[in-house]
C-alpha cells in the first residue's frame, strides 16, 4: 500500500480554510509533469459515481499521478431522500475507496460536517483503509478569527472594528476574508485597520445607519431620521428591503426589552443568544432598548407591520409611507 493517502475527505461548513488546504494539495500536484491532462474535477449531485470512479481509475496519461476533486459527492448520495439509487451509489463508493490505484488522489469536498456514522468517513479514519479525514467547522467566535488572520496578512484590526466586520460576514469565513483583504488594500498595511474602514468599505455602513436612524426616531429628530434613512434607500435601493431591515432592528429591540425587563443577563452574548443576533449587534441593542418602553416597542412594530401590508397591497405609495413613518415615529 502507499504511504500517501490515496483519497481525501475534507468536510465542514468553513468553506475558506477547505479551499485552502485543497489549494495547497493540487499546488503541490501541479509541480508533476503533464498535471494539468491528469486533473478532473466534478460536482457530486450531478455526477454519476461510476463516471467519477471510471475517472480515479484511469491510468495517468503520461505521469505517475492523477487528481480528481470532486464536491459534495457523499452528501448527496447519503441525504435522506436519496433512495436506493444513492444507497447503492454510496455502497459503491465504499467499496471501490478500498481499491484505488497508488497512482490516484481523489479529494472529496463536502460543504458540510458529515456525521462520524457515515462509512465513508470511518474508512477515510480508518488508518488501513488509505484514505485521510479532516473536519473544518467556522469559528463560533468570528472576530478571534477576524483578528488573527489580519495579523497573519501583517496587519492589526482595532478590536471594534473586528467586532463590527464579524458583525457583517457572520460565519462566512470566505467573506470575511474578502473583505479583510479589501480593508487592508484600503490602509496599505501602513495603520491598524479602524471602525470607521469598516463603515466606509463594507455593508457595515447599513447597519451603522440604521443604528443612527432609530437614535434619531428616539430622540424625536424626525428631519434626522428621514435623512438617514433615505441615505439607506440609496444604498439599498429597494424600498422594501429597506422596510424589511427597519422591522428586524425593532423586533430585535423588541426582543432585547423583553429578555432585559424579565431579568435577563445583561452580557452582551447572552443577550445576542437570546435574541439571535451577533454579539457586537446585540450590545448596541441594548443600549438602543434604554431608551424605549416595551409598550412603545410592540405599537411601533405594529404600525411597521401595518405599513408594510398597505405598501405591499397597493394602499401606499413606498417612500410616502416610508416618510410618514418617520414623522409618526419620532417623538
Amino acid at each position: 500500500m502507499s504511504t500517501s493517502p490515496t483519497f481525501y475527505l475534507f468536510h465542514g461548513d468553513d468553506e475558506l480554510r477547505i479551499e485552502e488546504e485543497v489549494g495547497r494539495l493540487v499546488a503541490k500536484f501541479s509541480d508533476n509533469p503533464n498535471a494539468g491532462l491528469n486533473t478532473a474535477e466534478y460536482d457530486g449531485t450531478t455526477t454519476p459515481v461510476t463516471e467519477i470512479l471510471g475517472a480515479a481509475m484511469a491510468y495517468p496519461f503520461l505521469a505517475d499521478k492523477r487528481l480528481i476533486i470532486v464536491k459534495d459527492l457523499v452528501t448527496h448520495i447519503s441525504r435522506r431522500g436519496a433512495g436506493e439509487t444513492g444507497k447503492k451509489a454510496a455502497q459503491l463508493l465504499l467499496e471501490q475507496l478500498s481499491q484505488l490505484p497508488e497512482w490516484t488522489r481523489l479529494i472529496l469536498i463536502e460543504r458540510s460536517k458529515l456525521s462520524d456514522t457515515n462509512a465513508v468517513v470511518k474508512k477515510a479514519r480508518d488508518k488501513d483503509g488509505g484514505g485521510f479525514e479532516k473536519t473544518y467547522m467556522a469559528p463560533s467566535n468570528s472576530k478571534d478569527w477576524i483578528v488573527k488572520r489580519a495579523a497573519a496578512h501583517g496587519v492589526e484590526i482595532e478590536s471594534r472594528a473586528a467586532d463590527a466586520l464579524a458583525s457583517v460576514t457572520g460565519a462566512d469565513m470566505r467573506r470575511a476574508d474578502n473583505e479583510l483583504i479589501k480593508l487592508i488594500s484600503y490602509v496599505n498595511s501602513e495603520r491598524a485597520i479602524t471602525e470607521d474602514d469598516v463603515m466606509l468599505l463594507t455593508p457595515y455602513v447599513a447597519e451603522a445607519n440604521l443604528f443612527q436612524m432609530v437614535d434619531a426616531l428616539a430622540e424625536g429628530r424626525a428631519g434626522a431620521a428621514a435623512a438617514l434613512a433615505h441615505r439607506l434607500l440609496d444604498q439599498q435601493e429597494d424600498i422594501f428591503s429597506l422596510f424589511g431591515m427597519i422591522i428586524r432592528q425593532f423586533r430585535l429591540l423588541l426582543l432585547t426589552k423583553e429578555h432585559l425587563a424579565s431579568g435577563g443577563s445583561r452580557d452582551k452574548n447572552e443577550i445576542a443568544r437570546a435574541i439571535g443576533a451577533h454579539p457586537f449587534a446585540a450590545e448596541k441593542m441594548a443600549n438602543q432598548s434604554r431608551r424605549f418602553t416595551i409598550e412603545q416597542l410592540e405599537t411601533i412594530y405594529r404600525t411597521l407591520h401595518d405599513y408594510d401590508v398597505r405598501m405591499k397591497t397597493g394602499g401606499i405609495e413606498p417612500v410616502l409611507a416610508l416618510d410618514l413613518l418617520i414623522m409618526g415615529l419620532a417623538r
